[in-house]
């Protein structure tokens, strides 16, 4: 009896002037494993320099756009073997970031659904990012033993004001019109508007005019202007800024706690109760890159994150990803212990050294090696 022929976990479709990229994963909610990084950049590389391609579009498959790396399968992936074969998904995951940060076609991405994590990384720098009324984003690294990465310490850094440092201090979720506000969506589309969209798209492409003013025009027919509920963060912005400008994690957790005895809003408590569980070592290198990243660019956000991501898989540090990885991914009991478990007992001289490129004593690890980008004045913009 013959086996069943599996579904490919990355669909790619070609059609006149266009391609298409879906992300075919929906019971692991379209997570992100080291094939599908491999075959993604192996795709789109082909597609960047096919001049009849014209539009590259970005969708998935399911309820959820991507949830985010696959972080279990990363796990057994390490426990079966040595550490340095995490460190090398990484590598993959931004060499594939920094491929789509710095593409020369038109990027739309289509983010009907949870866009988190490592999904957030392959959509953020997307020409067009169309948000619907489903979907969710996210960077909640910090409750999960690691610190948001994929660059984000290049585009949180840019949004207004601190409200990167609360993302991805906190792991707040931010709706499809919050992400709007923000400028992390270019677009809001009702979701049952997404599928005449892209033939009207399709259509385009194969016509003459297929430039992006174009593009823009055309999803600009079926976009919606939406507002922000009151009792959004956004609404807040000025309270976000005065808690989360402190110079550290515990001024910040302190500011937080002050203004919840000053007014009753449910984002404040949130923010407190996420950051107390949150892993405090995560936490301090996250304040410390968002910081720098400001002023950096984004080859050096992510070769600085994956310094810092090859330190917690390689346990020079502490032991906390794989401890998080287990507590919330692998046995579920939602109760990681944290070393050290206090914000107070990591030092600075622990985030420096997690942040050092020192791997003297490991011949395993390699260094990132961005792919090369010789010409970036004829990127598409992104609009972030």
């Amino acid at each position: 009896m013959a086996l069943p022929i599996e579904a490919p976990e990355v669909i790619f479709e070609e059609i006149t002037g266009a391609r298409k990229v879906i992300l075919n994963r929906p019971k692991k909610l379209n997570t992100l494993n080291y094939e599908m990084l491999r075959k993604l950049y192996e795709k789109l590389k082909v597609y960047e320099n096919d001049p009849t391609v014209k539009l590259i579009i970005l969708k998935a498959n399911g309820k959820v756009f991507c949830a985010g790396g696959d972080l279990t399968s990363a796990y057994t992936f390490v426990a079966l073997g040595h550490w340095s074969f995490g460190a090398s998904y990484y590598r993959k995951e931004f060499c594939l970031d920094y491929l789509l940060a710095t593409y020369k076609k038109p990027l739309l991405a289509i983010l009907d659904g949870h866009v988190m994590g490592g999904g957030v990384g392959i959509s953020i720098h997307s020409t067009f990012r169309i948000v619907t009324e489903n979907t969710v984003f996210a960077m909640p690294e910090v409750l999960i033993g690691l610190f948001p990465d994929v660059g984000a310490s290049y585009f949180l850094s840019r949004l207004p004001g601190f409200f990167g440092e609360y993302i991805g201090l906190t792991g707040a979720r931010l709706n499809g019109v919050e992400m709007l506000a923000f400028g992390l969506g270019t677009h809001f589309i009702p979701s049952k508007k997404i599928r005449s969209m892209e033939r009207s798209l399709e259509k385009m492409v194969t016509s003459s005019d297929s430039s992006i003013t174009t593009m823009s025009m055309i999803i600009d027919n079926f976009a919606q202007k939406v507002n922000v509920k009151p009792d959004s963060a956004y609404s807040r912005l000025d309270l976000v800024n005065k808690c989360f400008c402190g110079e550290s994690c515990e001024e910040i957790l302190s500011s937080l706690e002050r203004l919840a005895l000053q007014v009753q809003e449910k984002w404040v408590q949130e923010a407190i109760t996420s950051m107390k569980s949150a892993n405090p070592l995560g936490l301090k290198i996250f304040l410390k890159i968002i910081r720098e990243g400001r002023s950096k660019s984004i080859e050096q956000c992510l070769e600085t994150e994956y310094v810092g991501i090859s330190h917690l898989v390689g346990r020079t540090i502490s032991n906390d990803f794989y401890e998080g990885s287990r507590a919330m991914l692998i046995d579920k009991d939602k109760k990681p212990q944290w070393v050290p478990s206090k914000l107070e007992d990591v030092s600075d001289e622990m985030v420096a050294k997690c942040l050092s490129r020192s791997f003297s004593d490991d011949d395993d690890w390699l260094p990132l090696q961005l792919p090369s980008r010789a010409n970036k004045t004829n990127v598409v913009p992104s609009r972030l």
